[in-house]
């Protein structure tokens, strides 16, 4: 039965989209070329040593990822960490700590990473997109400048290609015939526009196994941990994220933290091979999906036509027109935005679209895709501390017979609503007895226990006798590990606190 069950799953991640999946991978390599030779010069590094790494993490993830149709190879985001690293140290060192980014990718992954998507909310994940979606065409308008009216007319006859002959037919890519119609237009008419080739030599020759030539002791560590960590933590948040992104695209799902352990598992194989660290791309993989690309195959084909087109079509591939590539990365720019958002701000809460628009302008402002993620996770985190704080009703009712008032406690009592919780209690009124009734809440930290504390304490302290009732079974552990009113030398531990 699990014979027949991994037969079945492994026919339909590899083998049940052929034709589209081959056609995708092609699609993507033409455009990985630019992008992770731009990617090297970023770093400081070889050419070869972008185009390297992006042939070794897509072949890889594609066995071990755990996001089928997913495009891994170097990126900007990468390769901005790797700047001072680079600059200082130089290339061998670089490849240490592409080694042990690696390791602690595969760590997370097996510490189950993968669980940290469901805290990053649903208005994050679209200010990510759309803060792509921005980068992506940011990063078009360099092909632009000083660029007479012959670049223009390419991207829009490249663009025309893409979006208008779909309605013909699908048969092929519409973003591969783009590619291929403008480099023979550009060929046969000699065109004078920047080509694949001006932006630096590309190899040709495949890569060899390389072991850092470094001294492997703990001072070697200290200089790379910083940069590797860092590297491992954006590349796990960028991959996760756009793994997410593909999964909503495509409507299946995927295996965060085997994707999490096969990005460590790509890196590791990169930096042995001469490459550097890179992760998840969601430029490249919306050009996938869009250009049918489902299954791994279309991941591996990316990879090892890269490779081919670099080494055996050397000739042919630097003479690709920039003004191709720009048209579909502008396609994937216009695809990747949330278009959507726009309307929805106005029926949204105003919370949920601050979350969405800081996300994007940080991101775009500091080209830092970790940290906006982290500014959004932290805005969306103070914004549902807020709402939950408000729900916390307390009513009371008096019975004078026995001279005891009763507090009805709902909801949850946390830091964010510990003010609250206090402030809903008459210490001025004189009573022989207090019961506070906790059966409809729940006591979550340290604050909330504190809050019960200085309640009791208060009441206590002009003779009042307090009864607690209700805790549930969660709320009662922790009164018992850190409430001090029930307990000995009371004052000294409120002080404490």
């Amino acid at each position: 039965m699990n014979r027949k069950l991994n037969w079945q799953t492994i026919k339909q991640e590899w083998f049940s989209n052929l034709r589209a999946d081959i056609l995708a991978g092609i699609v993507v390599a033409l455009a990985l070329i630019p992008e992770a030779i731009g990617f090297s010069l970023i770093a400081g590094v070889d050419p070869k040593v972008g185009l390297y790494a992006s042939f070794c993490i897509s072949v890889v993830i594609a066995f071990c990822g755990g996001r089928p149709g997913m495009i891994s190879a170097a990126t900007g985001a990468m390769a901005l960490l790797m700047v001072t690293l680079v600059k200082d140290h130089g290339l061998q060192y670089l490849l240490v700590a592409t080694l042990l980014t690696g390791v602690i990718q595969i760590v997370a992954g097996l510490a189950r990473i993968g669980a940290v998507m469901q805290f990053v909310s649903r208005s994050v994940m679209t200010g990510f997109v759309n803060s792509l979606a921005i980068l992506i065409f940011m990063a078009q308008i360099p092909e632009f400048k000083d660029a007479g009216w012959l670049v223009y007319a390419l991207v829009g006859a490249g663009l025309a290609i893409i979006y208008l002959l779909p309605r013909i037919t699908k048969t092929v890519p519409s973003p591969l015939v783009a590619i291929v119609v403008l480099t023979l237009v550009a060929i046969v008419f000699d065109l004078d526009v920047r080509r694949v080739g001006d932006l630096g030599e590309l190899p040709s020759s495949l890569p060899v196994f390389l072991w850092p030539q470094v001294s492997w002791n703990l001072e070697t560590l200290r200089i790379v941990f910083p940069y590797s960590f860092a590297l491992a933590a954006v590349g796990l948040l960028e991959s996760l994220m756009t793994a997410q992104i593909v999964d909503d695209l495509t409507d299946t799902p995927s295996e965060k933290n085997r994707e999490s352990v096969g990005q460590g598992v790509a890196n590791i194989v990169s930096g042995l091979f001469g490459g550097m660290a890179g992760c998840a791309m969601i430029g490249q993989s919306v050009i996938n999906v869009k250009s049918g690309g489902r299954g791994r195959l279309s991941t591996l084909c990316a990879g090892v036509f890269l490779l081919t087109m670099i080494v055996v079509g050397n000739q042919w591939v630097r003479l690709i027109p920039m003004p191709a590539l720009v048209a579909v990365m502008i396609m994937v720019s216009i695809g990747t935005f949330s278009w959507s958002s726009f309307k929805n701000m106005r029926k949204h809460p105003k919370s949920t679209s601050l979350v969405m628009i800081s996300t994007v302008l940080v991101v775009v402002g500091t080209h830092n895709l970790a940290l906006g993620v982290g500014v959004g996770v932290l805005l969306s985190s103070l914004s549902f501390a807020r709402k939950v704080a408000q729900v916390i009703r307390i009513r009371s009712e008096y019975d004078d017979s026995t001279d005891c008032r009763t507090y009805l406690v709902q909801g949850q009592v946390f830091f964010a609503s510990a003010g609250s919780f206090i402030e809903a209690f008459d210490f001025k009124q004189a009573l022989a007895k207090v019961r506070i009734d906790v059966g409809h809440a729940h006591f979550w930290d340290l604050s909330a226990i504190g809050a019960l504390d200085k309640v009791v304490l208060k009441l206590r302290r002009d003779g009042t006798e307090v009864e607690i009732i209700g805790l549930n079974e969660a709320s009662a552990t922790l009164v018992d590990r850190l409430a001090v009113h029930d307990k000995l030398d009371t004052l000294e531990r409120m002080l404490e606190h």
